[in-house]
């Protein structure tokens, strides 16, 4: 029926996209596995040390983020993935040469550089490729890049350290970040309108700050929970501490692929707000309900609340930014990344030394 015809998604430029993303990220999860180990191993720090050169890379991409979304909106999304995927691949690399603290954490903040450049330009490419009647469907997939690289990333580190050493796993990330600059180069450039010449110089978009402090809400809730899940599982005394991580990311994954038209069909931020009730829901069971099945019954909750946020939040973003502002507001968006990645596992900490990990979990809540 010529009515119920769709306008196409999977187009050569979206599936390079999600390729492109899915190497990059897979290079990140394996830098994320490997550093506490490089760190408290060949280079002799502490647990403090590896803490500080596996977070600092947020310092400089939640710094950099808005000026990557102007940068993005005025010289376009392929100079951006594709420097930003080198900047990885460069700071990976550079690790294979040095075991020095400083200079770790130099090319960590490197990395981060690298992160607000390439993670800012793929979400206003996607928003430039995807149909206005697909984007939360364009969202719920092109975000699965990011999950299966977090989780698959590890895996593949895990071998190459047992096969060669953490000299492999360096040149075995940077090997895929190049592979993520090849499938950008395959993108082509996406942006269909430059900034107006003469304009305002803004990083910061306006009209996606309430929004983004939504956004920003559920990673802070749901970034401290990932922080302390592992222990409390252990505390609970569940069999496998990873099942409980490793079931929040099969939920998501699971149902970002089975509901990802669902944005499309609902009101974008009703959806997120119904988000963010599921996501506390959870978090109240896991504080409350102190067994492994409470905990496992939280994360499934949690899991299909985290599923609707970032297709629901970005697409409410999305609404407000015109084709020549798509890069700032996706800098002001994903800058609730890093902020909520961060504070949120900094606040709830603070809550679990003196009171115990349940009243982490409420605060969250």
């Amino acid at each position: 029926m010529a009515g119920s015809t769709r306008e196409p998604l999977f187009t050569r430029g979206f599936i390079a996209l999600a390729v492109a993303e899915l190497a990059y990220f897979t290079a990140t999860g394996l830098a994320l596995f490997a550093l506490p180990l490089y760190v408290t191993g060949p280079v002799g720090g502490d647990e403090a040390s590896a803490g500080l050169a596996v977070g600092v890379f947020a310092v400089s991409a939640l710094v950099l983020r808005p000026f990557a979304g102007r940068a993005s909106d005025r010289f376009g999304r392929r100079p951006m993935l594709v420097g930003g995927a080198l900047l990885a691949a460069a700071a990976l690399l550079l690790l294979t040469a040095t075991q020095d603290l400083a200079v770790i954490i130099g090319l960590r903040l490197l990395a981060g550089v690298a992160e607000a450049a390439f993670f800012v330009s793929v979400f206003a490419a996607l928003a430039d490729l995807a149909p206005a009647s697909r984007m939360g469907e364009a969202l719920s997939y092109n975000s699965l890049g990011l999950y299966l690289g977090i989780a698959f990333g590890p895996l593949v580190g895990q071998v190459l350290l047992d096969a060669a050493g953490f000299r492999a796993v360096w040149l075995g990330g940077a090997g895929l970040a190049v592979l993520a600059v090849g499938f950008a180069f395959l993108v082509g450039e996406t942006r269909t309108a430059p900034p107006e010449l003469g304009g305002r110089l803004r990083i910061v978009h306006r009209p996606a700050v309430p929004i983004s402090i939504g956004f920003l809400s559920s990673l802070a809730a749901v970034g401290g929970f990932i922080a302390f899940a592992t222990l409390w599982a252990e505390r609970i005394d569940l069999a496998s501490p990873s099942i409980a991580l490793f079931a929040y990311g099969a939920v998501v994954v699971v149902c970002r692929i089975a509901f990802a038209r669902v944005p499309d069909r609902l009101p974008s931020l009703p959806l997120a707000a119904a988000s963010l009730v599921l996501i506390g829901i959870g978090l109240v069971i896991a504080a409350a309900w102190r067994d492994w099945v409470g905990l496992l019954v939280g994360v499934v909750f949690m899991g299909v609340g985290i599923t609707f946020t970032t297709p629901a939040f970005f697409a409410a973003v999305f609404a407000t930014a015109s084709p020549s502002e798509r890069g700032v507001a996706s800098g002001t968006a994903s800058a609730a990344l890093d902020l909520g990645l961060g504070l949120g596992p900094i606040a709830l900490g603070l809550v679990a030394a003196p009171f115990g990990i349940p009243w982490a979990f409420a605060l969250a809540a």
